[in-house]
């Protein structure tokens, strides 16, 4: 089963069929029918929906939708990270509401980063009743309708003017949730959104540009049209030419949407025996390292964790006798959420996982300012929290 994954996502990426494999070209008439089932099925929710046949639900509370077009790496959850944070240091309580793939990996992830913040995590294929289930807990009070929400200030009480505005603000955070935030929300059509996020891996941002399981699109392109932002991720590991390359390919579908531009920032690491140790960057620095990861595909990586969990023993001792020295092994945060025990049987190797940050990187004159600022907007309160900016 691992193989033939693989052998379709090296399709799905692949620009030159003639390259392809005898095996891989065998599969092509099965993945391109089976993409035609798919693109009518998405075609027919789309119309149900259109036509009110499937109901769409209103929260209470503003709706971000964070999502993308294609399948692993886009930056989708680290950038749900970035709004609740940035919410949440503003004294407005966010309520993310993630499916919870893989076991849930994201989820612990965005719980142990957002730790000590006024923010909530909701994990459930029904993104609506989950929503209902936290807001009938905790309660909920709409900004939109009752100003600005002030944070981290002690100098504002309920009920004065701000001196940039006419709107109220609130001094003091609450656990009523005042936002929700969609993690992979662009095809959960269940839920009204006031805001549409695409993020687009810089790296391949559409693959063969053909619907899964042929290609890695879950959409047509032409659904950046409902976006109002897009977010090109990993845009430091690309030329300017490519970046402006997709930035043209998105003003195709969408001539007003704003592009900004994010990266991911390495903060530390830590080890998997103590995920509360925090050892810096440069602690590695001048040692023997061997990195393991397999971000985008679950399954795979616990498995072959498993299985090869002696082969890369092997390749560890081999590098300990090339460099005499004892190497590390590197694996990101993501991929130690997935199953934490099983890189334990590493050692006596030290393991340690990468922790990171989403960044924006300034561009055009636009950076994570402008990002807040749409938010702002949108909202319509003053942001007071400046995360990772």
């Amino acid at each position: 089963m691992e193989k033939l994954r693989r052998a379709v996502s090296e399709i799905a990426y692949s620009r030159d069929r003639s390259k392809l494999s005898s095996l891989h070209r065998s599969l092509l008439p099965l993945l391109s029918l089976a993409s035609s089932v798919y693109g009518l099925a998405l075609s027919l929710r789309h119309h149900l929906y259109r036509s009110r046949l499937f109901s769409k639900r209103r929260l209470p509370v503003p709706v971000i939708s964070v999502g993308n077009l294609t399948w692993g790496g886009n930056g989708k959850t680290p950038m749900v990270e970035f709004i609740a944070a940035l919410l949440a240091d503003s004294g407005i309580s966010p309520l993310i509401l993630t499916r919870g793939y893989a076991g849930g990996d994201e989820a612990r992830m965005l719980q142990r980063h957002l730790l000590g913040k006024p923010a909530k995590v909701g994990v459930g294929a029904n993104r609506a009743v989950t929503a209902a289930a936290f807001i009938e807990k905790y309660g909920y009070r709409d900004l939109r309708n009752r100003g600005c929400l002030k944070g981290g200030s002690t100098d504002h009480k309920m009920g004065e003017k701000a001196e940039s505005n006419d709107q109220i603000c609130f001094d003091h955070c609450s656990e009523e949730i005042g936002a929700a935030i969609l993690d992979d929300g662009m095809q959960h059509w269940q839920l009204l959104r006031d805001l549409d996020i695409v993020m687009v891996n810089g790296l391949c941002p559409w693959g063969n540009h053909q619907l899964l399981p042929l290609g890695p699109l879950r959409e047509p392109l032409t659904a950046l049209g409902r976006a109002n932002i897009a977010v090109i991720h990993n845009a430091d590991l690309v030329s300017e030419q490519t970046l402006a390359s997709i930035e043209s390919a998105i003003r195709e579908f969408n001539k007003s949407i704003k592009v900004l531009f994010t990266k991911m920032a390495p903060s530390y690491f830590f080890e998997v025996v103590n995920m509360n140790s925090i050892i810096p960057l440069e602690a590695v620095s001048n040692n023997v390292v061997l990195c393991v990861s397999a971000i985008g595909s679950a399954d795979a990586f616990v498995k072959s964790v498993e299985k090869e969990i002696d082969m890369i023993k092997k390749q560890l001792e081999d590098l300990e006798s090339k460099f005499s020295s004892r190497p590390t092994v590197i694996v990101t945060e993501k991929d130690y959420d997935r199953d934490p025990e099983i890189l334990k049987h590493l050692s006596p190797y030290k393991a340690l996982a990468l922790s990171a940050r989403l960044q924006f990187i300034p561009h055009k004159g636009c950076s994570g300012i402008c990002f807040k600022n749409l938010l702002e907007e949108l909202l319509q309160v003053k942001l007071t929290g400046v995360p990772y900016i």
